[in-house]
């Protein structure tokens, strides 16, 4: 996708805070963090959202979460972190490629406000 904000950002055509990456997947800081560590996660192929998600892709989903594990150790995230995925204009999604947020380094409340 040639206007994608985070196809761009794995293309390095726009800067960005690398926390991890691997031939599936890149990771980076979240410009505005709500958390003391925020990080973005997101495939390297264009899936738009969690719709669409298929049996071709979901290779790619299994490697996020891969990966989750791994910037957990790295970043010694011992006292826990959340995940989340936002689908949709309802479900705040802001960008269209689908992406998961790393949230850690403080109590994290339920339900999220």
């Amino acid at each position: 996708m040639n206007d994608c904000l985070f196809c761009k950002i794995i293309k390095g055509e726009i800067p960005s805070t690398k926390v991890y990456e691997d031939e599936f997947v890149y990771a980076f800081l979240d410009i505005d963090p709500q958390a003391p560590f925020h990080a973005v996660i997101v495939p390297k192929i264009h899936i738009k959202s969690t719709d669409e998600i298929s049996g071709e892709n979901s290779m790619y989903i299994a490697k996020i979460f891969e990966a989750v594990a791994k910037i957990a150790k790295y970043e010694n995230l011992e006292n826990g972190y959340r995940v989340v995925n936002n689908c949709g204009v309802d479900g705040g999604q802001t960008v269209g490629h689908i992406h998961f947020h790393l949230l850690a380094r403080r109590n994290l409340q339920w339900p999220p406000g």
